[in-house]
């Protein structure tokens, strides 16, 4: 078999082989055969619930030209394990349903593997198992699952007037990496100066304490993942939270540099590439006012950052705050099928 030979040419069976020998080659461990995957909770206390996130990597609307099949194995597992980081939740299992083409290589089908498995493998995530079958497209759909005490979880619901809005990396860099990516492809190589934004698209960064910090020390009033975009994640947040809206202040905390570069060279809206983009998987949280020294103070000690970006109001409207004049944000964020 050589790294030309296609699925079609193999099977089920030896793709299965495949996934065996990588887990093994790089875990030492087997993945279960059986009707059903199992996972040992015995060292968890009976006080903790199972929580658990399911999102879809699906080729055509989520591998954007220039990304690797490494690195779409890598940002599947990433954007799963994501939604349970931000909630304060350490991940610990996951299993996956992969579609494939069968026209793809096999060397490729390795790749994708083996992206998934190193990122579970650097968060120290057990790769259970899954299913496959035959797709038109690329299609990866992992579960992943950890266990955690209610009373430690970061809900969306929580926030109070006044609390402060803080993220964890600044906002704008998906923005720009899917502007070139997307629409100016055919000039790929005059954009040389955004490397930043390129990747955060290709391979994102997803912060590995903030969010552990803020909840085991209870500082965070409410959180949610960016993936859907900062405006999408702000209304929704508004709808855990009734009566309740934003006051944003557009300023260095919320933009990154490399997004006001672009944005000013190209005649782009900066308020898109801020509110609209998606796919950043920067961690959003509230924290009382009363709190937020104490956080920042723990967080900085553990070498991490926090930026506060405004406030709670109580006028369930989003405000953006810039150069001192207030006005509403229309846009309602990213939105499948639409």
């Amino acid at each position: 078999m050589s790294d030309s030979t296609k699925l079609k040419e193999l099977g089920e069976k030896k793709l299965i082989r495949i996934i065996e020998d990588i887990i093994f080659q790089k875990t030492g461990t087997h993945l279960l055969k059986d009707d059903s995957f199992f996972y040992k909770i015995d060292k968890f206390s009976p006080e903790k619930v199972l929580v658990f996130n399911s999102d879809m990597f699906v080729s055509t609307t989520d591998a954007p030209k220039k990304m690797t099949f490494y690195q779409m194995g890598r940002k599947a597992i990433l954007m799963n394990i994501s939604d349970l980081v931000v909630k304060g939740v350490h991940p610990v299992g996951a299993f996956i349903s992969i579609g494939l083409p069968p026209n793809l290589y096999v060397q490729s089908f390795r790749e994708i593997i083996e992206g998934v498995v190193d990122y579970c493998c650097r968060w120290n995530i057990s790769y259970i198992g899954g299913d496959m079958n035959m797709t038109n497209e690329i299609i990866i759909s992992p579960t992943v699952f950890g266990f955690e005490d209610p009373n430690k979880i970061i809900y969306r619901k929580g926030m109070d007037t006044g609390d402060i809005l803080v993220i964890t990396s600044k906002f704008g860099l998906t923005g720009v990496g899917f502007e070139i990516l997307l629409n100016r492809y055919k000039d790929f190589n005059k954009f040389s100066s955004y490397v930043r934004s390129i990747q955060s698209v290709l391979e994102p960064f997803l912060d590995d304490k903030i969010a552990f910090i803020l909840a085991k020390n209870q500082l965070s009033t409410a959180s949610i993942d960016s993936s859907d975009g900062l405006a999408r994640s702000l209304r929704e947040l508004m709808v855990s939270n009734p009566g309740m809206g934003f006051d944003i202040n557009f300023n260095d905390n919320l933009v990154d540099d490399e997004a006001r570069s672009f944005s000013n060279v190209n005649d782009f809206p900066i308020e898109d590439l801020i509110f609209n983009a998606g796919e950043e998987f920067i961690h959003v949280f509230t924290i009382a006012p009363s709190n937020y020294e104490k956080a920042k103070r723990i967080i900085k000690s553990k070498n991490g950052k926090i930026f506060a970006i405004g406030k709670v109001n109580s006028e369930c409207k989003i405000y953006i705050i810039h150069k001192n004049k207030r006005k509403e944000l229309q846009s309602k964020g990213f939105e499948h099928f639409l």
